[in-house]
């Protein structure tokens, strides 16, 4: 192959790539198939059978998804994307879990943009069997409802687990008296589940009172806002004291001293990522 081909297969490459990636965000599965079909024919690429995994497995064909994620997983072993959907992805194909379509209710993308003090992320616990979790994946909308002074937490009707208390119960306490809240699904797998969580509607009563408070002495894990430019994750000990989970308890003023965050989202990981 010459310098002048090399070079018109790489604009090929960079065109096709930015145009899957429009699809995806745009949820035109369909034309993100034949698209990122027509990239891998210019050349084994990882990320372009991620894409193509994601692409029909939200057509619910998990089959085409599975074989399109082992070849992400042939070519780079190590990628964690393509081995959390081959892993899910074999759980359906064995017929142990109901599948259905594919086509979860979605969240709207505007439920993910980040608010001080509005929006924040939140382990669940108390997690079914992972054969129920296989047929989730990134994007699912997820129902909050009240399980006493607890946070359930349902996809389709389906019970998925509970909110973590420190997350959980403050918002129990603010739904009891009014407030509203929306919820999606941002990573899944086998032994994790977290949701990004919204505000959706603060009733007057909770006047000052805020979901997703901000603390300057917060320690790593305790509830903080989702700060525009950060994916918050929540990666300290699982383990809480008695005395934490009274403080997570009590709904406080905002405290408008907030931690600095710089780390930025990876949108197309995003994009890629199926549990």
């Amino acid at each position: 192959m010459t310098l002048e081909e090399t070079e018109t297969t790489n604009r090929q490459r960079r065109h096709l790539t930015e145009l899957a990636i429009q699809q995806a965000t745009r949820r035109e599965w369909e034309s993100a198939v034949r698209t990122n079909r027509e990239l891998l024919e210019l050349g084994g690429d990882t990320d372009g059978y991620n894409r193509l995994g994601k692409a029909l497995a939200e057509l619910g064909r998990h089959v085409e998804a599975l074989e399109a994620y082992e070849g992400a997983l042939s070519r780079d072993a190590t990628n964690q994307i393509a081995r959390r959907n081959v892993e899910r992805l074999r759980v359906i194909a064995s017929g142990e879990v109901n599948a259905g379509d594919g086509k979860q209710a979605r969240s709207a993308a505007a439920h993910f943009i980040e608010e001080m003090g509005k929006t924040g992320h939140a382990r669940l616990i108390n997690l079914p069997p992972a054969k129920q979790l296989a047929p989730l994946s990134p994007g699912d909308s997820v129902e909050l409802t009240l399980d006493g002074s607890h946070l359930l937490a349902r996809v389709g009707g389906i019970e998925i687990g509970h909110v973590e208390p420190r997350v959980g119960a403050r918002l129990a306490k603010l739904m009891k008296s009014g407030n509203r809240y929306e919820a999606a699904i941002t990573t899944v797998d086998r032994t994790e589940v977290r949701v990004f969580i919204h505000e959706a509607f603060a009733h007057p009563t909770n006047f000052g009172m805020v979901s997703f408070p901000a603390s300057a002495g917060a320690r790593v894990g305790d509830v903080r806002p989702y700060i525009k430019g950060t994916a918050l994750r929540y990666d300290g000990d699982e383990e809480e004291t008695e005395e934490n989970e009274e403080e997570s308890e009590e709904v406080e003023e905002l405290d408008t001293t907030l931690p600095e965050f710089t780390a930025e989202p990876d949108l197309e990981e995003e994009l890629l990522e199926e549990p």
